[in-house]
């Protein structure tokens, strides 16, 4: 006996579409995506904005005692209120003074941290180049050797250096305080350098050298304008280096007219032989320091501007 095969009956859908339903299936979607949840709850923000806060304080508050004692007057050094009362500018008057020596000391920074950055951008910017973009034999051992003589210590170095200069006759030159400078600036620059050039797409110098520049002319003219932000940024800490330097400087120059501001700052003297010139060495400090910040603010904002946005099409 042939029985007949019982057919499946469909119901409607609620929206009249007469689309069947599978026993047990899931629901059809309606098309509308739950809300998205909030990357962070309250606490998360609140514990993370905790943090910054303080961190940055933490870093702020010797600049911030700085600035207060040296805005306190000679007789209230020793004061422990959190804002002197009253102000006095009797210690930047002192460290101004011509008879001081300092802004003279301050143009010897200058121009001993200059040209210490421009050297090292100068030689590290095309020693990084041929690192990062040519093959040749044992390249990594030739940037770890440069790496390497940047973890001498200054002070086992200070002694051979200062016997050299005595015989070529560069004691109390600008040279005797570069040349040192550029042997720990030199492998930062070329370190830092190197790792930003491998970065950058290999197609900007192979897009150069289809339109007909040769490889000197697609360094200089594709690559250097784009690695800018590198460059800035190898300049900032070579040259906070060179500007911070202590021991090479005081060790290789005696002449008190070549000092550099560090130099001048540890030779401060105070109105007599028991009076120690804290107030004066205060102001000193945020007189040296102000530069170092006015040229981040200046290289963080070339840093951020995106030179290369949209540089490989």
């Amino acid at each position: 006996m042939t029985g007949t095969t019982p057919t499946a009956t469909t119901k409607a859908s609620p929206s009249g579409s007469g689309a069947s339903t599978a026993p047990g299936s899931p629901p059809e979607s309606t098309g509308r995506s739950a809300p998205a949840k909030a990357p962070g709850t309250p606490w998360r923000t609140a514990l993370r904005t905790t943090g910054v806060l303080a961190v940055a304080g933490w870093c702020l508050a010797p600049f911030y005692w700085m600035l207060v004692s040296s805005l306190r007057r000679p007789a209230d050094i020793f004061d422990v209120s959190l804002w002197p009362a009253p102000l006095s500018f009797t210690n930047y008057a002192n460290v101004l003074d011509p008879s001081l020596g300092f802004v003279r000391s301050l143009g010897n920074s200058f121009v001993v941290a200059g040209t210490t950055t421009v050297l090292a951008l100068t030689v590290g910017v095309t020693t990084a180049y041929a690192l990062a973009r040519l093959d040749f034999r044992f390249k990594r051992l030739v940037l770890t050797g440069i790496i390497a003589t940047s973890m001498f210590p200054v002070v086992s170095i200070t002694i051979p250096l200062l016997k050299l200069f005595v015989g070529i006759g560069w004691i109390n030159t600008y040279q005797a305080m570069v040349v040192p400078s550029m042997s720990f600036a030199l492998p930062l620059a070329v370190w830092n350098l190197t790792s930003f050039f491998r970065q950058m797409p290999t197609q900007l110098e192979e897009s150069a050298r289809v339109d007909g520049c040769t490889r000197g002319q697609a360094f200089r003219k594709v690559i250097l304008p784009l690695a800018a932000p590198g460059l800035f940024t190898t300049a900032i800490l070579t040259f906070v280096m060179a500007w911070n330097e202590f021991l090479i400087a005081v060790s290789m120059v005696n002449k008190e007219s070549m000092q550099t501001a560090p130099v001048s700052v540890s030779k401060f003297t105070g109105a007599s032989q028991f009076v120690a010139p804290h107030g004066s060495q205060m102001a000193a400090g945020i007189i040296v320091t102000v530069p170092l910040v006015v040229l981040v603010l200046f290289f963080q904002r070339r840093i951020v501007a995106g030179l290369t946005a949209g540089a490989v099409k």
